[in-house]
């Protein structure tokens, strides 16, 4: 479990074969002594797991279904990355609860300036855009954000200087596909209201709880 805030950008070094899938070795200033073989680490939100460490890099190992559904399979050597390890139970909770589970691709239409922030608008699938609300949280290539405006093509976000400056979207252009996680509580939401009504929210069902 992660909460989106990025702790470093990482690059990555080399990408081996394996039987099913790849070995994605990264750079990476993160302290030696906080990460081992078998710890969680985010890469641009995707949870990998460490293979192998050593000074100043990590391994970890990329199965095949990973690489078809996130923007790992696209990764080239000099890529850059952001990294956070997995959450602590003493740690702070600054961002949103993030799994490491990427929900699809996305891809940004449009970066334009606002005062000294830059927004962001980002296509996105219907099966994403459904968990998408105004002020809600996104974990966007592992970034804990916040949905600034709901579209009917996408939706769009106000990132602030110092998110730009240390995470990998200082370097975005439009064009480019990050990997999309929407808000688990959301999702258990979605669930249980679908599961209770057969199938979605009706009318009758707000009006008997008292919402309409």
């Amino acid at each position: 479990m992660f909460t989106g805030i990025v702790e470093d950008v990482g690059v990555v070094a080399s990408l081996s074969p394996l039987r099913a899938g790849k070995a994605i070795a990264i750079t990476t200033s993160l302290p030696e002594e906080g990460m081992a073989p078998g710890d969680s680490v985010s890469v641009s939100g995707v949870c990998l797991t460490v293979t192998k460490k050593e000074p100043g890099r990590f391994t970890a190992d990329v199965s095949t279904e990973t690489l078809s559904k996130s923007t790992v399979g696209s990764l080239k050597p000099g890529t850059a990355v952001n990294l956070e390890r997995a959450l602590t139970l003493s740690g702070r909770l600054g961002g949103h609860i993030v799994y490491g589970h990427v929900d699809g691709i996305g891809v940004v239409r449009e970066i334009r300036p606002e005062g000294e922030a830059r927004v962001f608008h980002i296509q996105a699938d219907p099966s994403i855009m459904k968990f998408i609300v105004y002020k809600g949280a996104i974990a966007v290539d592992g970034i804990s954000l916040t949905v600034s405006t709901v579209r009917s093509d996408g939706f769009e976000l106000a990132i602030i200087p110092t998110t730009l400056e240390r995470t990998t979207l200082k370097d975005a252009r439009p064009g480019v596909r990050v990997n999309l996680e929407t808000d688990i509580i959301g999702k258990y939401v979605s669930r249980y209201l679908d599961a209770a009504q057969g199938g979605g929210v009706t009318l009758d069902f707000l009006k008997t709880h008292g919402i309409a």
